[in-house]
């Protein structure tokens, strides 16, 4: 855990100038006492502590942050003359060996993968520092067969991967209705069938799947392919907030290279402001980049739909990932955990209230 470090701040010229001594700020990590306010960006062309920072992310409307941000170049002015460098996932899994394996220093993701992670590390691996995305998450199925939430009974119903975000939240919401699911095997009064996200909509249309519990675009996908929305997730949070996407980092490059982190919090945030001044700009920008990643831009039946549902936050709702996780046990996905020092959002909170928004709570989960 880094030690809480003195508010002594010196210019990143003087830091350019004086590697030994930027060495010997970073070594003493920094902490929730730390009160210097002063952001000031990375002066154009200037690099920070490191050349290059690797940031991964799905390709997701629920990651629009980072999609947009590195679309329209937000993060990187932050960074100067650091270089911006993404990788996309598919799963949070394998993002989170990425994080582990240094192959990314910074990654956007959901809560279960972040919760996962964390536990399974003993608390080393990994620390929230900020939020991306609330909502972005429903129920569709063919209305043929389902009209009503209680027409799920006997049913095959997909959720993206056994243990993910919308595999808890869907076996949470059978186990309040009262019915009986293997959580591993997926079987029982409903079948949790885990299939990835890009396969869905083929399973939906021939007929393998009677809906699924998705996040966007893939709900909306599939409503273009004739299915029907029944729930909404963000209709049993709340008021309809839940986390869907986190900003994660890794703890050595988090102690090691805090300038670094707290200027793509700063691009986060930025980008976040600008989605939610101009949000049929972000959704064009967030459409191009996906064009650019998978080589095809969502419809307009699919992109309109499945953008108006979610909502771009920098909060991450931490009592959200900590009822998450007891949905997890609930589940029997996972044991009690200790989840304190998942958080520090001492950098975003200094961000923050540089910007003149206001700070926000780890729900007493962050570090001590």
């Amino acid at each position: 855990m880094p030690a809480s470090r003195t508010t002594v701040r010196r210019s990143l010229a003087a830091a350019a100038a004086l590697p030994v001594l930027a060495v010997a700020l970073t070594a003493c990590g920094y902490g929730s006492e730390a009160k210097d306010d002063k952001v000031a960006p990375a002066a154009k062309g200037e690099k920070l502590s490191v050349d290059t920072v690797k940031v991964g992310y799905f390709q997701n409307l629920t990651h629009a942050t980072a999609l947009v941000g590195d679309q329209e170049g937000l993060i990187q002015k932050e960074l100067g003359g650091t270089k911006f460098a993404s990788t996309t996932f598919n799963a949070g899994p394998s993002e989170i060996e990425a994080l582990n394996a240094g192959s990314i220093d910074i990654g956007f993701i959901g809560p279960s993968p972040s919760i996962n992670g964390y536990i399974k590390s003993k608390g080393k691996n990994l620390r929230i520092i900020g939020g991306s995305a609330s909502g972005g998450v429903k129920l569709v199925v063919n209305p043929d067969k389902i009209k009503t939430l209680d027409d799920l009974t006997g049913k095959k119903i997909a959720t993206p991967q056994l243990g993910n975000t919308q595999d808890v939240a869907f076996l949470n919401w059978i186990a309040e209705k009262g019915w009986k699911v293997d959580a591993q095997s997926g079987k029982g009064d409903v079948s949790v069938v885990r299939t990835e996200n890009k396969v869905a909509p083929d399973a939906y249309k021939s007929g393998s799947i009677d809906g699924a519990w998705v996040p966007e675009p893939t709900a909306s996908k599939l409503v273009s392919e004739g299915a029907k929305v029944l729930l909404d997730e963000s209709s049993l949070w709340p008021e309809k907030k839940f986390v869907i996407t986190n900003v994660i980092v890794s703890q050595k490059f988090l102690k090691d290279h805090p300038d670094v982190v707290e200027a793509v919090l700063r691009g986060s945030v930025k980008t976040n402001a600008w989605i939610n001044a101009n949000p049929d700009k972000a959704k064009a920008s967030a459409n191009a980049k996906l064009e650019e990643l998978t080589g095809k831009a969502l419809a307009p039946e699919v992109i309109d739909p499945a953008w108006k549902s979610i909502r771009f936050t920098d909060d991450p709702l931490a009592t959200t990932l900590r009822t998450e996780a007891d949905h997890a046990v609930k589940a029997g996905l996972l044991e009690k955990p200790d989840l304190t020092g998942i958080y520090d959002l001492t950098l975003l909170n200094k961000v923050l209230r540089a910007e003149g928004k206001p700070e926000v709570e780890d729900a007493s989960l962050g570090v001590k």
